[in-house]
């Protein structure tokens, strides 16, 4: 078996970006952070700065990664000791809010440089698939290996993806909440999942089951 390949000098440096960024969109928000402001705190060059993260929009991407990272590590330990389909769901959700609190004080501005179509940091922009696929992949578990609901599984299959997009358009709520703490959220979140909690058995009725499975396909194809 060969060695485990130890980190060279270029991924040490990598990983020193990477950190100052992170906490530097922490602490001091997007607007604030540039390039150059990173390359001054590590006394590095602009250029060398620029080899490892070309833009601002990489570094952007690098913080993405490390929410949902975050995120990943602690909602699967919580969804193992789980097995109601609704509480799964909230453990995602709210895990999921918990991780963006740091960033709270400068969320408009990340939500200002991402909202074009064409921006390479909007969340579901191409470049940004590696990080939503991590929250995807979450509620897939939280569905898939919740005990028995009653839900067919035709309708169990395009509940992943339509959440991912109930998770956004939560995230785009608390953007705007300044209520302490984000409370209003929250408490949106907990009418939510009653409210699906109510809904989802009743896919076992035919004559609503087909309604819902073609909704659910709608979402779906709005975020394909």
């Amino acid at each position: 078996m060969s060695p485990e390949r130890q980190p060279g000098k270029g991924d040490r440096t990598r990983l020193r970006i990477r950190t100052a960024a992170l906490a530097s969109f922490r602490d001091n928000g997007y607007d604030a952070t540039t390039i150059r402001k990173i390359a001054d705190e590590l006394g590095m060059s602009v250029g060398a700065t620029h080899y490892h993260f070309p833009s601002k929009n990489h570094l952007i991407q690098e913080l993405y990664l490390d929410v949902q990272e975050a995120h990943r590590t602690v909602a699967e330990p919580l969804l193992a000791a789980e097995t109601r389909l609704i509480d799964r769901l909230r453990i995602v959700y709210s895990t999921g809010l918990d991780q963006l609190t740091p960033y709270h004080a400068h969320a408009g501005e990340f939500l200002s440089a991402a909202v074009s179509p064409r921006s390479p940091i909007n969340p579901l922009s191409t470049e940004s698939a590696e990080a939503l696929a991590i929250v995807q992949s979450l509620f897939a578990q939280a569905v898939d290996n919740a005990s028995a609901t009653g839900v067919p599984d035709d309708i169990r299959s395009l509940l992943p993806r339509a959440l991912v997009l109930a998770h956004l358009l939560l995230a785009l709520f608390w953007v705007y909440d300044t209520s302490e703490g984000q409370r209003r959220t929250r408490k949106l979140l907990d009418r939510g999942l009653k409210l699906l909690g109510s809904v989802l058995p009743l896919a076992r009725l035919p004559i609503l089951r087909g309604a819902l499975r073609d909704m659910l396909a709608l979402v779906n194809d709005v975020h394909a």
